[in-house]
């Protein structure tokens, strides 16, 4: 069983009630081989989504006063997003304490963009439960204000990896070749594998929640493999 004093090191969080984190922490295929366990993480990740966007909704209205509504949304759904809350996850080693499932275990799901995203909508909710909004939205802020910022200063718009891709490797005389290499999971959270490979052998593999996302997460790898500045 994972050691819960770790992840709230991890977290910077002391639980008054730590049933709030286990309950955060349990995924949905645990239920399956654990009778005793009544509940999963999945209505903790709805609560924990909208917490997540009021915070960040907050900030940007109280900080961005000239930006009109559409700008500030876009803004908001480029950092509330799974890349982005995948990425704080993994830097929380969220995926080492979630209670899943053997099969899910054995085929990565502690790893999958799509599930540790889920998962850390479900911690910032049991914060919330535990130790009200003030606390969490700070956390929160803590967390994502660098990214709020730097989604701010591009006024919401995604990098799109695989144009900048395709531009560098044409401007060398060579086009990037993308392979579906995996498809996994339930028809409501399936997760894809993309695979990558450019003239001089290189190969990056990406993953998303569907194709598209797939191959722009292989071609940002791509890039940072490369060296490339965006």
């Amino acid at each position: 069983m994972p050691d819960l004093g770790n992840i709230e090191k991890n977290l910077g969080y002391k639980f008054n009630n730590i049933s709030y984190l286990k309950n955060a922490l349990t995924h949905t295929s645990y239920l399956n081989e654990h009778k005793d366990v009544r509940s999963s993480n999945e209505r903790m990740e709805f609560l924990g989504d909208s917490v997540l966007g009021l915070s960040v909704s907050e900030f940007l209205y109280k900080n961005y006063k000239s930006l009109p509504e559409g700008v500030l949304s876009k803004i908001r759904a480029s950092v509330v997003c799974e890349t982005s809350l995948a990425k704080l996850a993994s830097k929380l080693k969220l995926g080492d304490y979630l209670y899943m499932g053997k099969g899910e275990l054995m085929s990565g799901g502690n790893l999958k963009p799509s599930l540790t995203s889920d998962a850390m909508e479900s911690v910032i909710a049991a914060i919330y439960l535990d130790g009200g909004f003030e606390i969490v939205k700070k956390m929160i802020l803590d967390w994502l204000q660098d990214d709020i910022i730097e989604a701010a200063e591009h006024r919401g718009r995604e990098t799109d990896y695989k144009s900048v891709l395709q531009e560098y490797c044409q401007s060398r005389g060579f086009v990037p070749e993308y392979i579906l290499t995996g498809e996994s999971g339930p028809d409501h959270a399936k997760v894809f594998t993309s695979k990558v490979t450019v003239a001089n052998g290189k190969a990056c593999e990406g993953t998303g929640s569907n194709k598209k996302k797939a191959q722009q997460d292989a071609a940002r790898k791509m890039l940072e493999l490369l060296k490339v500045e965006l």
